[in-house]
């Protein structure tokens, strides 16, 4: 049987393909209907920005809001110090306070474009989980926290259990993360009365472990909410391109490159990301997604700037779409196109094109360029690369080079 909810929340994300997993949806759902929620998601700041594999969630948030509740974020200053092992095969590298809190200060330049942080009402509210775990007393919180936590409990999660059977290290220090994050739910609730926390299906264990210690220690009601983990229709983790990670700070990825990224997703990706990732109507989104042939095309350019619009406004997203229009259709360099600008002692002994096209973020590596080029997907200038053992010095770039991987990803490479 469908569930169909009362709250405007909910109706908004089950519609729109947000929800993977509740504790209690009916539960949630009557709190919801009956007032202002607080929820929250929580961030580890390692990297000093997010990537497009955070934006499901932000937008989660961002609705969260719109719906008339109170949205958390929750930068882990505190987390981040020991690292969280769910799904991955080794350790976090450790990092510093101030990298941490310069992580911090990156990320919150996004937050600030999708959430309204203001004071009153439902006004979002930033805190970060270094407030009561740098002070922790380590025997006092063995005492009263440890003890309501299973290690056989915990060895069962698959996140720990898929890393013991491929039977590579768990630090203790790494197995204490699920145990601070728990933490954090109960310190919120306690804190701003905090009753739901959301994130990613991978993190079902850890929202799990939160309720469990806040109704042992507070004896309160409290929910959690996951995701699905998204995968493009070809199988690709979502936000993975040969390029690398798309950020979502425009000093790591210029906003035309973000434009591309959406721009570039497959036919029958489209209609889905709509829903997710902009707030156009479900019905327009499903219009969208349901064309065929060239007309997909501009589905995906209406995408593409809505996406972009929200992260970086609406100019950025028309000076996007205006260089993708020169570039594809009239053969031209565009005025947006990300550019590598190199000195001429850079170009003293001349730079292999091969490195260049590893520079101007076009290929991972010397041997994915290399083999970019042996199968004909590169171009200079728009004319073929057939040789890899070509060098470029100062005087080649008397004039601006014009770098294409494939027909869709450009870059310029230009003197200083």
């Amino acid at each position: 049987m469908t569930y169909h909810p009362k709250s405007e929340f909910l109706r908004v994300i089950i519609e729109r393909g947000f929800l993977a997993d509740c504790t209690n949806l009916q539960e949630l759902d009557e709190a919801l209907s009956n007032g202002m929620v607080t929820a929250y998601i929580g961030y580890d700041a390692t990297a000093s920005s997010l990537h497009v594999g955070h934006l499901l969630n932000i937008m989660l948030l961002r609705w969260f809001q719109k719906t008339g509740h109170k949205p958390i974020t929750l930068m882990g200053g505190g987390t981040t110090k020991v690292g969280d092992p769910s799904f991955r095969s080794d350790e976090r590298p450790l990092l510093g306070p101030e990298q941490i809190d310069a992580n911090i200060s990156g990320m919150q330049q996004v937050f600030d474009r999708y959430l309204a942080y203001e004071d009153a009402g439902n006004g979002a509210l930033m805190r970060n989980n270094a407030e009561w775990l740098d002070d922790l007393n380590y025997l006092e919180f063995l005492r009263d926290i440890g003890r309501h936590f299973s290690v056989n409990r915990m060895l069962s999660f698959e996140s720990v259990k898929s890393r013991l059977d491929r039977e590579q290290s768990l630090s203790f220090l790494e197995f204490n993360y699920m145990i601070l994050q728990a933490y954090d739910f109960l310190e919120l609730n306690r804190r701003y009365d905090c009753l739901l926390q959301m994130g990613g299906s991978d993190q079902w264990g850890n929202i799990i472990n939160g309720i469990d210690l806040t109704r042992r220690v507070l004896d309160h009601e409290i929910h959690g909410l996951t995701t699905p983990l998204l995968t493009t229709s070809d199988g690709k983790k979502m936000g993975k391109s040969q390029g690398g990670a798309i950020w979502l700070n425009a000093d790591m990825l210029s906003p035309y490159e973000f434009w591309q990224f959406w721009r570039n997703t497959t036919d029958a990706d489209t209609g889905r990301f709509l829903k997710l990732y902009t707030e156009l109507p479900v019905e327009e989104c499903d219009r969208l997604g349901a064309l065929e042939g060239s007309e997909i095309n501009q589905a995906k350019i209406i995408l593409a700037n809505e996406v972009t619009t929200l992260l970086h406004g609406a100019e950025a997203a028309k000076a996007a779409e205006t260089t993708a229009r020169e570039v594809f259709e009239k053969g031209g360099v565009g005025d947006d196109l990300p550019t590598l600008t190199l000195s001429a002692d850079e170009l003293s002994d001349g730079i292999s094109i091969v490195q260049l096209f590893v520079r101007a973020g076009l290929a991972g590596s010397g041997k994915e360029a290399k083999r970019l080029i042996a199968e004909n997907g590169a171009k200079m200038n728009d004319e073929p690369l057939t040789q890899t053992n070509v060098v470029i010095d100062a005087a080649a770039l008397s004039q601006p080079i014009k770098l294409s991987a494939g027909k869709k990803r450009h870059a310029l490479v230009q003197l200083a």
